[in-house]
């Protein structure tokens, strides 16, 4: 009848098993041996007195069994390692406990490498060809027997033997090597601990015996040392095999899958040893190497020789996910590299695991190559809210900053940017994690003096005179993680701003008599409460992204503004084959009472292309749509092909002196076009030529991203 084990149930027992205190016993094959020894010394003397006319086959015989005595000493020494338990162990239920004790008997616990190989290493150890291994001897009859010689209980155990034997036969002549050779092979099934062979003179022949003794039923599991690895996982792995007998194949098999999933996982773990014990008890022990120490070496750019570094120690290991205590993860490592490095203040970071000498933990070394903390740097760009002069648009940079200051990787950013009319100057202070918070929380202080052209809301004036819009910013705003992908900023901000025309002098009104302040003076003062969401997919330009933004105007004093601002983007890309398609859509309202150059602007080279910018309208609402695909051309060059929406649903009118009607805007307009691509290391170039629906067309450039 097949066996059953519908009513298993796998438990995990809290308690500590007792330590395994066995008896010195007799080894179980020098019992064996012993009975073999006086079975074949009978066999010899029984031999010894028969007639005359068989001497020679007695001979051969005695010397066949002598010979075959003495492999057997070398064979038996490839089962399994038997040892008794106390009592009270094979009482227990299948016992799945993880202990944190990771101690272990050379002696009793094999390598987890060597539990498959050690038996056909035994199996096939090479040894000296002698005459009377090659003489053959006429065997009658072949059978399987336990090691007292009597018949099996169970019969699809010596189905298996037989299965197992290639050489004896019944009638056939046989060797000592052939016959040693079945005895690895009866062995090598894995459902056997020993197997000794034992010749019998019958009246009608020879008769080989093969005496084995089958490993015991699966009853029950202790696993110890294993403290991530999930309880299921091991249940699963043994449940097949409970009430069956061992098969130390399949024994090799689950072991074999356990240190694949500490593979899987990048785990400094493994199977050190296993045992059967008394009662059909399996105890396994996982070795897993835990975190001893972490510490970190400063190597020299040049020489690559240890060195004193400017970071200090804790601020890179507050970085790092590995903690003391935790089984070393190559997987998690590799990620702590990968933040160590996006701190921005390393140029090479490794980490090197040492034997925390015989405690069969780790110590961590990891090794880093400081960047130069600070320094002077220039560079240039290009503004898209200047569209006519003989230098349209470009603005020149100069700036100083420091990435680690105090050792802590906190930022320091001086910097000043310069146009035709463009101009901003910026302090930035920020420290990426906070001393003492344990969310990741980052602060930036920031104070800004800038002046921008008003030609989004205010441009197109008949005089040909422009305006700018000064704006002296200071604020400080947190930032962190919310949750995988997702991060929320923070702030509070004081803005004064105000119009100034081509001299500098501030003015209130535009050429269309159209307000450019809300409260009716020169500058409009606001205390603005800042929340902002951002989730990010793989951060790749092409990936998925959603911002959310609110701003919320405080009137702490009554003519300091108070108003509402909301503003929406999202992005998302889509393969198609070598070619990309990437969805935009972005819209935003704004209530109370506002400055009109704060409106929505529509059009232009991040927003509706073919036009030029804000020429679409400007709105307390907008909405804008766009879709491009982009596709391999040569090299770093992509071609692209884009359409645009924009509309400010009808929202122009309700701006402050509606200077989008002024200015004939149409509220809503479209375009689309064809451009290339090109990679830099200031980000990508593009170049673009758009038609819009007024027929009109025109070149597009710009550097970096679209917003």
């Amino acid at each position: 009848m097949p066996l059953r084990n519908d009513d298993v149930r796998f438990i995990s027992s809290p308690l500590k098993i007792p330590p395994f205190r066995p008896q010195p016993p007799v080894p179980f094959f020098a019992q064996t041996l012993t009975k073999s020894k006086n079975s074949l010394s009978h066999l010899i003397y029984s031999l010894n007195e028969s007639t005359r006319s068989t001497e020679p086959f007695t001979r051969k015989l005695q010397s066949f069994a002598e010979h075959l005595y003495r492999k057997s000493v070398r064979t038996c020494s490839t089962c399994l390692s038997m040892t008794g338990a106390v009592d009270t162990l094979v009482n227990f239920p299948l016992l799945c406990s993880a202990s944190l004790s990771l101690n272990q008997s050379s002696a009793e616990f094999p390598a987890q490498s060597e539990l498959s190989t050690q038996l056909q290493q035994k199996a096939q150890q090479p040894h000296s060809v002698s005459r009377s291994d090659e003489e053959r001897v006429l065997i009658s009859e072949v059978l399987v027997r336990n090691k007292d010689g009597e018949e099996l209980e169970r019969k699809d155990l010596e189905t298996e033997a037989l299965t197992a034997l290639k050489a004896c036969r019944a009638n056939s002549a046989l060797t000592v090597r052939e016959v040693q050779e079945d005895v690895h092979r009866i062995i090598d099934s894995g459902y056997f601990c020993s197997c000794m062979p034992v010749a019998v003179d019958t009246r009608d022949g020879i008769r080989l015996v093969f005496q084995v003794e089958p490993n015991q039923e699966f009853h029950g599991l202790v696993c110890e040392g294993a403290n991530v690895l999930p309880t299921k996982f091991v249940e699963d792995a043994f449940r097949d095999g409970y009430g069956k007998v061992v098969n130390i194949r399949r024994l090799d098999e689950v072991i074999t899958s356990i240190n694949g999933w500490y593979m899987e996982r990048g785990l400094f773990g493994m199977v050190s040893g296993v045992e059967i014990l008394s009662g059909g008890i399996i105890r396994l022990q996982v070795a897993e190497a835990e975190v001893n120490n972490i510490s970190i070496r400063f190597l020299d750019r040049k020489t690559g020789e240890p060195t004193k570094g400017k970071t200090r120690p804790e601020t890179i290991l507050r970085q790092l996910t590995t903690k003391k205590g935790q089984v070393y993860s190559m997987l998690q490592g590799k990620r702590d590299v990968e933040t160590v490095l996006t701190m921005g203040i390393m140029e090479d970071v490794s980490i090197i695991p040492q034997p925390a000498g015989d405690t069969g933990k780790v110590d961590l070394i990891m090794n880093v190559v400081e960047r130069p903390s600070g320094g002077f740097s220039a560079g240039g760009g290009i503004s898209s809210g200047i569209t006519s002069g003989p230098l349209s648009g470009l603005i020149g940079s100069f700036a100083y900053s420091h990435r680690n200051v105090f050792g802590r990787n906190q930022k320091l950013n001086i910097s000043l940017e310069r146009g035709q009319i463009d101009s901003i100057f910026r302090i930035n202070y920020t420290d990426p994690w906070i001393e003492g918070d344990d969310k990741r929380t980052s602060r930036t202080i920031m104070v800004q003096n800038s002046r921008t052209p008003g030609t989004h809301v205010h441009g197109n004036q008949p005089d040909n005179s422009s305006l700018t819009i000064g704006r002296v910013t200071a604020g400080m705003e947190f930032s962190r993680p919310i949750r995988p992908k997702w991060s929320g900023t923070v702030g509070l901000i004081f803005q004064h701003s105000g119009a100034r025309d081509e001299k500098g002098n501030p003015i209130i009104k535009d050429f269309y008599s159209s307000p450019l302040t809300a409260s009716g003076k020169t500058n409009d003062e606001m205390l603005i409460a800042k929340f902002e969401s951002v989730y990010t997919g793989s951060g790749d330009q092409g990936s998925s992204m959603f911002v959310f933004n609110m701003e919320q105007g405080l009137p702490v004093l009554p003519e300091w503004l108070f108003f509402n601002r909301v503003n929406a983007r999202a992005r998302k890309g889509v393969e198609i084959g070598p070619a990309r398609l990437l969805l935009s859509l972005s819209g935003g309202h704004v209530v109370g009472n506002f400055s009109p150059h704060e409106a929505f602007a529509i059009g232009g080279t991040n927003s509706v292309r073919g036009y030029e910018e804000g020429a679409v309208g400007s709105g307390r609402s907008y909405v804008v749509g766009s879709g491009e695909i982009s596709f391999p051309m040569l090299g770093p060059v992509e071609g692209v092909i884009f359409s645009d929406y924009g509309t400010d649903l009808g929202s122009g009118p309700s701006v402050p002196g509606d200077p989008a009607g002024a200015r004939l805007k149409p509220g809503s307009g479209y375009g689309y076009g064809f451009g290339i691509r090109v990679d830099s290391p200031l980000g990508p170039l593009r170049l673009e030529y758009a038609f819009n629906d007024k027929q009109a067309k025109r070149f597009h450039f710009g550097v970096g991203y679209r917003n």
